[in-house]
């Protein structure tokens, strides 16, 4: 056994054994003065280049350009050729495997050589454990020759296999039956308590352990994973981890990331093309399943994408990743700024047009959506309609934040706003909302544009609030304000006809319950109270009714001092011009009633002088 001291100035080793070294092995940048027979007599290549050196030279030099683990494994192996009791361990195991392998240290040129024992502590040791494995595994990355004989493989069959299994079965104490646990608590092995308190495992434990590999090792670890049946849930879940740990910016919210030596270039300095290359084999691994990938993080890689300017490949299947899911969405997510100069808007516009169609065609596939009725601003059919119902209210409040844009041309918004279906928008108050921020921050627009926009809103499916609004805002175009005024109308008509109509039901219901009342007397004092209530409510209704007949008549004497002819502006003139029809629905009410039609003529007229001061006022503008 020899003596070691190294030289450092000089970048030499020596081997003190009382003897001169007759032999010079030269490792990279380090030299190695040792004796030729230790060397020739442990591996098959030291005895062929030993050999091949001429006799006359009194002290021969060998290279070896190409050790795997480079001089510090070498020294290993020499130490070993002296007799030296090596420290085997999941970090120099494979880097002495390799080289064992490469110097032919094989159990020709000696019993218990360093290619038998390498082989029997990794397999024995090192694949049996989950840390031990995957130090192993990160080794490979620096070897070459690492596949030929399968240790990398056999790595990741290891880590595999162990990431199936419940990880408080890897150390001691083992428990076959599940955890026992002592009066105090702790697990107990063989009736012994161990002090150790039981652990609740998560699927998720061992995400944080395979993130630190480097991308192609990752790589084929998530694919091993999957062909042994681990579901795409749990190796979706470890495939955000990874990227959200190697590309920078990728969370908003996610502070830096702590590095260690093996952590892939991307966390220190990386250049663009690594990072972009990166993301596209994220997107290549994430499962295409709905649900399985959150939507927030799929937005996260859209933006990043567009950022590194990603194939456009990569994009589009991104969007329509996101597209199969957009009614998970959230109206922050689709609020992705514009990162091309090519266009002057704020917000990504065009983008979110795709993720559309791309929603539209897989709900069109799978038949969830179906025209249905709207009553009273509630949807009457399938649950199905849920998940388009909420992409819908998505798009319109996306609407209402780019409608400011000036830069927002009016076809861009006209599309995008049309192609949400009709029977997804329960009421169009949010539609209307962004139509009129677009024409107040586009005061520019021309009359048939403005007219043309605004067509794309059902009068009939405005909210109460929004009509009142909308009967007052100028600049909307008179025939919508007229449009609107009609349906107030009507639906002011339909309330009444149904108050009359429930005063008919309750005085026939009164009737019959005064009928069945003497039967005991519990029942006659809480139909005198019933009775007591609703008449209450029924003189309010019948004097409200009466002020709205008397409003009707005033205005009715007012519209024909206007038209000088008795009569001839009415509401069927009215709808004929108009071009719109009355619901079939619609019951007519008393005979008295009736004459509250005419209460918007005034409105009409009224309208017509805001919209006339309007349009004169902004051709003084222009």
């Amino acid at each position: 056994m020899g003596l070691w001291c190294m030289a450092l100035p000089l970048l030499t080793m020596f081997c003190t054994t009382g003897l001169p070294s007759d032999i010079v092995v030269e490792v990279e940048e380090m030299s190695f003065h040792l004796h030729k027979f230790p060397l020739l007599s442990r591996s098959g290549v030291m005895e062929r280049l030993i050999a091949g050196v001429s006799e006359g030279d009194k002290k021969c030099v060998i290279c070896l350009p190409k050790i795997p683990g480079g001089a510090k494994t070498f020294e290993l192996v020499a130490k070993f050729c002296y007799g030296v009791k090596l420290e085997l361990t999941a970090s120099n195991v494979v880097y002495l495997r390799y080289a064992s392998e490469q110097l032919e240290m094989t159990e020709e040129y000696g019993e218990g050589n360093l290619n038998t024992q390498t082989e029997t502590f990794l397999n024995q040791v090192v694949l049996r454990n989950w840390k031990d494995s995957l130090k192993a595994l990160q080794t490979c990355d620096d070897i070459p020759c690492a596949e030929e004989h399968h240790v990398t493989k056999r790595c990741i069959e290891s880590l595999t296999t162990k990431a199936c299994t419940d990880p408080n079965l890897f150390g001691w104490p083992m428990m076959e039956h599940g955890p026992m646990q002592s009066p105090g608590g702790s697990v107990m092995w063989n009736g012994i308590s161990t002090g150790a308190r039981p652990k609740h495992s998560s699927s998720d434990w061992w995400y944080e352990d395979v993130s630190t590999l480097s991308l192609p090792l990752y790589k084929r670890l998530i694919c091993t994973m999957e062909s042994h049946g681990i579901r795409l849930e749990i190796l979706a879940g470890s495939i955000a981890l990874y990227a959200k740990k190697y590309l920078p910016g990728l969370n908003r919210h996610q502070g830096a990331n702590e590095s260690t030596s093996r952590l892939m270039p991307v966390t220190s300095g990386a250049l663009p093309e690594e990072q972009k290359v990166l993301l596209e084999e994220i997107d290549h691994l994430l499962p295409v399943q709905k649900g399985l990938v959150p939507t927030k993080f799929l937005f996260g890689l859209l933006r990043t994408a567009m950022i590194l300017k990603a194939n456009p490949s990569c994009l589009a299947n991104l969007e329509k990743r996101i597209g199969m899911q957009l009614d998970q969405a959230t109206l922050e997510d689709l609020l992705m700024p514009n990162f091309s100069y090519s266009t002057e808007t704020l917000y990504n516009f065009d983008c979110v047009q795709r993720i559309l169609e791309h929603f539209l065609a897989m709900d069109q596939i799978t038949g969830g959506s179906s025209p249905c009725s709207v009553d009273d601003g509630q949807l009457i059919g399938s649950p199905s309609l849920t998940p388009i119902t909420t992409v819908a209210k998505l798009i319109d409040g996306y609407l209402v934040e780019v409608a400011p844009d000036v830069n927002l041309k009016l076809p861009k918004f006209q599309a995008l706003a049309a192609a949400v279906p009709e029977y997804a928008r329960p009421l169009d108050d949010g539609l209307y909302r962004a139509i009129d921020i677009y024409l107040k921050s586009h005061p520019w627009s021309a009359e048939s544009d403005r007219e043309q926009l605004c067509r794309l809103i059902d009068c009939q499916k405005l909210s109460l609030e929004a009509c009142t609004h909308a009967a007052q805002n100028e600049r909307l175009p008179l025939r919508i304000i007229v449009q609107v005024l009609f349906f107030e109308q009507l639906q002011l008509r339909t309330s009444i006809a149904g108050c009359f109509l429930v005063s008919d039901n309750l005085d026939g219901s009164r009737q019959l319950r005064s009928g069945l009342a003497g039967s005991t007397e519990c029942g006659w004092t809480t139909a005198v109270r019933e009775n007591q209530v609703l008449k209450v409510g029924m003189d309010n209704m019948r004097m409200r009714v009466s002020e709205l007949e008397k409003e009707c008549s005033s205005m009715r004497h007012e519209i024909e001092k206007l038209s000088g002819t008795k009569g001839s502006i009415t509401w069927g003139n009215v709808s004929k011009k108009l071009g719109f029809k009355m619901k079939s629905q619609m019951c007519s009410a008393q005979e008295g009633s009736v004459s509250n039609q005419n209460n918007g003529s005034a409105k009409i007229d009224k309208a017509k002088e805001r919209h006339a001061k309007h349009k004169k006022n902004s051709s003084r503008e222009g």
